[in-house]
């Protein structure tokens, strides 16, 4: 088996190579460490994600598959070969008592708050969720935890050693997700733990989550617009999908949503079988207890900690610990005070996370989709910002976006790819074939364009007539600084001025600037508070938290 993974990690070594990101603006990339493989009998942490990586879908790669998906339920049974292929059974993940949680908006919120209400009970939790934000050990937690490094790389090679010596004929490695979910099963199965909080990845039906058979119980969070290459373009499209994961049986819980998206849930579960009821509104539980707080900001995400509190209260029903028989009626039942307290207590990082460094107060939330970039705003509209640092990914529509942003009135908008810094000793947890580094740079000064637009003035702005022929092309002014920097540490160097000592660390490189771009931060270099909005990606709010939180690398 160690064999297997050395050649594997060798192997990785030559990617990373081949995949080394092109000169920007003179500056020299390098996504990882490009030392020879260890010569050594027992693989690290760093050699299991660097392997990891491997089973990632190149971005051309990837588009084909979009252009011809293949019938999706045919994935889903190539799901359970390679759950058999690693040793494992679809049978064995009943043991898991699994909580299963889908949604657009609000699942991992969810999620988060159920664990840490059900760890309070003195339940040893299991906790799958994704993306990762620094580390990619982070979406596979016990008690609250991201499992260690050793046995991160430990429980890596099992499965991997196990799916690469049983590769027979057309037979492949899972992709990454596939892999991850695979060894997220093997991890907890592994560690004993007593339930299992399993966050969906895209959809339901057919996720690659949907191979569990038999769930304790059920949730949807917040339906909205969302992947719709993949799921459709209708809500009911994407509520079908995400009804997907009802069992026969197994009791299910939703928030209010958007009348065309409840009929189709409410559908589903008749035609599968199973209970739906609708989470009560936080602030309709029982007015005799003490208010109900949250450690997680924003009015959006009272709803999430009302799915949590269903979840939870259903599973311990079916454990007997609160004595009572039936599940299939939602009561607004008094969150007793270890519940409530947990709510307060839960913590998610990059989800209207406020961090504060001196002078710089940073707001991080990675807000990808309008619904959630109009919360955003809302939880956000009451500070004196003056820097928005933005980036977005995938097919979504950016422009739009940013118009939700423009009412903020920035004094600077800063944009910049998922590229945590442009020069790195070993940055493989964040490391991303999917997307090409052409693709996010022109997305960057599309957004910068984009941004400029929506900050111009009617008569500032030029009639595409003046644009035909010879006729000069004229930027229309704008209310704020716009600029574009190759990488998320460059960005923040220059946002922070030298004012934040994490960012001035011997350790992280300092790119050179040009005198023209230090002559725009004039009004950073003498603001006595700088207030920064880092939204649009949870990847980018990820490399942003690389570097303003060491202590989520160690």
């Amino acid at each position: 088996m160690w064999r297997v993974g050395h050649l594997a990690y060798g192997f990785a070594v030559r990617l990373r190579k081949r995949n080394s990101l092109c000169a920007l603006a003179g500056i020299s990339f390098r996504t990882s460490s490009t030392k020879t493989a260890p010569l050594r009998t027992r693989m690290e942490y760093q050699d299991a994600v660097c392997t990891l990586n491997t089973l990632q879908t190149n971005a051309s790669a990837l588009e084909q598959i979009r252009q011809g998906r293949s019938n999706p339920q045919l994935q889903l049974q190539a799901m359970i070969g390679f759950i058999e292929r690693s040793g494992l059974t679809v049978d064995k993940l009943d043991n898991l008592n699994i909580i299963h949680v889908t949604g657009t908006k609000g699942k991992g919120s969810t999620c988060a708050f159920t664990e840490r209400i059900l760890r309070n009970y003195g339940f040893r939790t299991g906790f799958y969720s994704s993306p990762h934000l620094v580390q990619v050990r982070e979406r596979i937690r016990i008690n609250g935890h991201p499992v260690g490094k050793e046995l991160f790389a430990k429980y890596f090679w099992q499965v991997y050693g196990r799916l690469f010596e049983t590769k027979m004929n057309s037979e492949t490695m899972p992709a990454y997700f596939r892999f991850l979910t695979i060894l997220a099963f093997h991890v907890f199965l592994q560690e004993k733990v007593d339930l299992a909080i399993i966050e969906v990845g895209i959809g339901g039906a057919y996720d690659c989550t949907n191979i569990i058979r038999h769930p304790w119980v059920c949730g949807i969070s917040s339906l909205g617009i969302d992947h719709t290459q993949i799921l459709g373009d209708t809500i009911e499209k994407i509520a079908w999908q995400k009804g997907g994961i009802f069992k026969p049986g197994v009791p299910a819980f939703t928030v209010k949503q958007p009348e065309d998206a409840m009929r189709v849930l409410k559908d589903r579960a008749k035609e599968i079988g199973c209970s739906l009821q609708v989470c009560p509104s936080l602030v309709d539980y029982d007015s005799d207890c003490v208010p109900v707080t949250l450690g997680l900001a924003g009015q959006h995400q009272l709803p999430n900690a009302s799915l949590a509190l269903q979840l939870s209260h259903a599973w311990l029903k079916r454990k007997c610990l609160l004595g009572e028989k039936s599940v299939n009626v939602v009561q607004v039942f008094c969150a007793f005070p270890h519940m409530q307290n947990r709510l307060a207590d839960t913590e998610w990082p990059g989800r209207n996370q406020t961090l504060k460094h001196g002078d710089i107060t940073y707001y991080l939330d990675g807000a990808h989709t309008m619904r959630s970039m109009l919360a955003c705003v809302q939880w956000f509209k009451e500070t004196a910002a003056q820097v928005l640092l933005f980036n977005s990914s995938g097919e979504r529509d950016s422009a739009a976006m940013l118009k939700l942003l423009v009412p903020c009135h920035f004094d600077y908008a800063v944009f910049c790819p998922n590229i945590t810094e442009a020069i790195a000793s070993c940055n493989a947890d964040q490391q991303n074939f999917n997307v090409s580094v052409d693709y996010m740079l022109t997305r960057c000064l599309d957004n910068e364009s984009s941004w400029r637009l929506h900050n111009s003035s009617p008569q500032d702005q030029v009639s595409p007539q003046r644009l035909i022929g010879d006729a000069p092309c004229l930027v229309p002014e704008k209310n704020a600084e716009t600029l574009v920097f190759p990488c998320i540490l460059s960005s923040l160097q220059w946002i922070a001025q030298g004012k934040d000592s994490v960012l001035v660390n011997p350790d992280k490189t300092q790119l050179p600037v040009k005198p023209s771009v230090m002559a725009k931060a004039a009004l950073l270099r003498e603001a006595t508070e700088i207030h920064v909005l880092i939204t649009g990606s949870l990847h980018l709010v990820g490399g942003a938290l690389k570097h303003l939180d060491p202590a989520m690398s160690i």
